[in-house]
């Protein structure tokens, strides 16, 4: 990621925190106008164009997305008239403000842990991910197949953001997607997602436990996720950010055979 779009994402992200009634329209809105600017490389293109004025890119927005609700064109606006480093950093902007929002519209719902079950299911049906992956399928099918697999199952606001994942993939994994909402959620609301590999569930107190202990490491609240996984024999295995701490009895036990092995 260029430094341009760096700061591109930091002044789109601080537009949508000073914006008023953010509601999941406003988020459906903004994954319909990435993919609308993902299905058009001449209206991205033109978008991200620096060398346009910064008013131009703005009125064609308003030309564009005019029908739009105004807090919507309001952030959409502001994104345009940002300096991005590629066009497809626009269109992931434009998405990751759609995932924010939906943060936003819904604070009640557990959207984090929703998204962590989802990226389970689908990593464990190859059959589900291929057909969600492939390029060859219908957005909108791929979009109607999530929703009938998740209705009642999920919030809202998981739907939506899964739904608008698998609709716009653009030559990355679903599961790929789905981990980075997770991560950018856990960001909108101020703490961020820790992957526990453990060989039985954490009881309450472990959880809590292990909450604190990672809240304190690193500075933020900490989302949990449990993975069961009976390979890891005992212990657990965290990872969070590019951070791996694997405390397992596996890995001590990996250890001493490559020791003994010289």
């Amino acid at each position: 990621m260029g430094s341009a779009t760096t700061q591109a994402r930091a002044a789109t992200t601080a537009a949508l925190g000073a914006a008023s009634s953010i509601d999941l329209d406003v988020a459906r809105e903004l994954f319909v106008a990435a993919r609308t600017l993902g299905e058009s490389s001449q209206l991205s293109g033109a978008l991200a164009d620096s060398s346009a004025a910064p008013g131009a890119r703005a009125q064609v927005v308003s030309h564009v997305f005019g029908t739009y609700g105004p807090t919507t064109v309001s952030l959409l606006s502001a994104a345009a008239q940002q300096r991005w480093s590629s066009a497809s950093d626009l269109i992931d902007g434009i998405e990751e403000l759609g995932i924010r929002a939906a943060a936003i519209a819904e604070p009640s719902a557990d959207i984090e842990g929703e998204l962590f079950e989802v990226l389970r299911t689908i990593a464990a049906n190859p059959e589900l991910e291929l057909a969600l992956g492939s390029r060859l399928g219908d957005a909108t099918a791929k979009g109607t197949l999530i929703e009938s697999l998740l209705r009642g199952r999920t919030s809202a606001p998981t739907m939506l953001i899964v739904s608008s994942a698998v609709q716009q993939p653009r030559e990355r994994r679903v599961r790929q997607l789905i981990g980075r909402a997770m991560r950018l959620v856990a960001q909108q609301r101020g703490r961020s997602v820790a992957t526990v590999i453990a060989a039985k569930p954490l009881s309450a107190p472990q959880a809590e436990r292990l909450t604190a202990a990672l809240s304190q490491r690193y500075g933020t609240e900490i989302s949990l996720n449990v993975v069961v996984d009976p390979s890891v024999v005992g212990g657990v295995r965290v990872e969070i950010a590019d951070d791996v701490i694997d405390a397992s009895v596996s890995s001590r036990l990996h250890d001493l055979r490559q020791k003994l092995a010289g």
